[in-house]
């Protein structure tokens, strides 16, 4: 089995955020697949499987396999698209999240996501518990989002992951303004095992939309402010969302199993 690691919203390593591909024939056991993501040890580890036309795409945390996932789909985009078929600009994935596209633009992957529809819920104490910062308020949809009052307590934020791990969502996001771009955020999902995440295209399928209505404007430049950090060019588009992003590769290797 080939296996691709890629740092994705990233045009240089040791950024961004790195996901395995898995480029297989046919979709070895779960459990197999599930050892394969725990010991890679990443947030994601990407299984992609060419049928016909299209590949099928799976995503597996070291925790279990989930429905979504905005990088990995990224850095297996990029690995077809640059490694796989070169003569292709669009690939087309069929997800559990039902079907994507990705079409190459130079050096940027265009991601064409389902938008999720943030709802305003009221800011609970176990939130401001867990995150030690002031809310503003809150969204949820699969992924809890909670807005703070500045760059500076996002980028500062020592959240508690134990009571974070007991709030609403998959995934619990913060956000706010940022002065050099739209927005900023930082993205936790402890209930996959993961304390934080280092750059997420799914929760800005959330973020994206909730900053274009409050900005009145559909393309966002977002930062997230993790350690390796990255930025993401989104456009908001009703009921979908674009996310583009760039993505180098660190390593090629092949798995005995």
């Amino acid at each position: 089995m080939r296996q691709f690691i890629v740092d994705a919203f990233t045009e240089k390593i040791f950024s961004g955020n790195p996901a395995a591909v898995c480029v297989v024939e046919n979709f070895p056991p779960e459990d197999l697949m599930l050892n394969i993501a725990r010991e890679n040890n990443l947030s994601e580890t990407a299984f992609v499987a060419k049928e016909e036309n299209f590949y099928r795409l799976r995503w597996f945390t070291p925790a279990a396999e989930v429905d979504f996932c905005g990088h990995a789909t990224l850095a297996t985009a990029f690995v077809i698209l640059t490694q796989i078929e070169k003569n292709l600009s669009v690939v087309e994935f069929e997800t559990l999240s039902g079907k994507f596209t990705v079409e190459r633009k130079g050096n940027l992957f265009e991601m064409n996501f389902p938008a999720y529809a943030p709802k305003k819920i009221p800011v609970t104490k176990d939130m401001q518990d867990a995150i030690n910062a002031k809310i503003l308020a809150a969204y949820i949809d699969r992924d809890l989002l909670m807005v703070l009052e500045s760059a500076e307590a996002v980028e500062k934020l020592a959240p508690d992951f134990d009571k974070l791990q007991n709030l609403e969502g998959l995934i619990q996001a913060v956000t706010a303004a940022d002065k050099n771009f739209d927005c900023v955020s930082r993205v936790f999902a402890p209930k996959l095992k993961i304390a934080e995440d280092p750059v997420t295209g799914s929760t800005h399928c959330l973020i994206a939309p909730y900053w274009s209505e409050r900005l009145g404007k559909k393309n966002i430049i977002a930062r997230q402010a993790s350690e390796r950090s990255g930025i993401l060019q989104c456009e908001v588009l009703g009921e979908r969302v674009k996310i583009s992003g760039s993505a180098v590769l660190f390593a090629v290797s092949d798995l005995k199993v």
